[in-house]
């Protein structure tokens, strides 16, 4: 049995139960109408809208036997223990099945790794996934193995608590040392499948810093840093701003001089607290050989 103590008024619980435990608003209506929610110890409906100080009890579930297949898929794995496990994704990799992905996913090769071990409450289609990146973004991410170790996490991230950075490269010489960017992102209007700096959007904030400006092949490596996590973020905003990053097919349309598949975006450290211990952890992948072979040779060219 979980406990909530509403501390927030006058938004729908379904809404808050959905953000504050990770889980999908249509999951919270369910357990609501199967009076597995309860408020104040009675039932409730989903459009109750929760007071101050409201005393909400979740009837766990049982993790649902997971319908992917477990592939054994090497990965690379940075760190591990009973109630985490943390991979280095690479470039290309989808982290979970979704239509045309099926199988070959981060979730696939995990699930062979740590079967039995993970974490319900992303679903069958997503255990253990705390949260996400790209297909073309490398890097670090974090998969629980248990559900307290999910919801903990999810928590942390929640609270703006878990310090995310990346390495871009980006096309064109960034004037600012260092800036932040402030602008809400939501879907596209003209491409459902793009998203978009938008004034209806949902509040995204990033933070840079240049590393190098590399003047002969107009390229700006940069530091970022998010304290939200909207889709596409990093993308969407150095984009936005006139600084898209190298080899991103979807929010750049300059000429890929580097012919590189997939983005130069890497993520490359995780800082957070360990959800049993509370020990603050700090975990970084090296960045992947092709990235490393763009920012060699824009230093030649700098040198020549």
């Amino acid at each position: 049995m979980q406990e909530l103590n509403v501390d927030e008024k006058d938004k729908r619980i379904d809404t808050y139960i959905a953000e504050k435990i990770d889980i999908s608003r249509a999951t919270t209506q369910r357990l609501i109408e199967e009076e597995k929610i309860l408020v104040n110890g009675k039932k409730t409906k989903a459009s109750y809208k929760v007071k101050l100080n409201d005393k909400i009890t979740i009837q766990e579930e049982k993790p649902k036997e997971t319908k992917i297949i477990a592939q054994d898929i090497p990965i690379d794995v940075l760190y591990e223990d009973n109630d985490i496990i943390v991979v280095n994704k690479p470039k290309g990799m989808v982290v979970h099945p979704a239509n045309g992905n099926p199988d070959g996913t981060l979730v696939n090769a995990i699930l062979s790794k740590c079967r039995g071990t993970l974490s319900g409450i992303g679903g069958e289609i997503r255990p253990g996934i705390v949260h996400r990146l790209d297909k073309d973004t490398s890097g670090v991410i974090i998969v629980a193995k248990n559900d307290k170790s999910h919801i903990n996490l999810s928590q942390q991230i929640k609270d703006h608590k878990v310090e995310k950075t990346y390495i871009a490269l980006v096309r064109g010489i960034v004037k600012e040392n260092e800036a932040s960017i402030n602008m809400p992102i939501g879907r596209s209007k003209k491409d459902r499948k793009k998203m978009a700096v938008t004034s209806n959007g949902k509040q995204a904030i990033t933070h840079f810093k240049v590393i190098e400006r590399f003047l002969k092949s107009n390229v700006t490596l940069l530091k970022v840093k998010i304290e939200t996590g909207r889709t596409h973020q990093i993308r969407v905003h150095l984009s936005e701003i006139g600084y898209p990053i190298i080899g991103d097919a979807v929010y750049s349309k300059g000429k890929n001089e580097w012919n590189i598949q997939g983005q130069c975006l890497h993520a490359k450290s995780l800082k957070f607290k360990h959800p049993t211990t509370n020990k603050e952890m700090k975990i970084e992948a090296p960045l992947p050989e092709y990235l490393k072979e763009v920012i060699k040779q824009c230093q030649k060219r700098e040198n020549c």
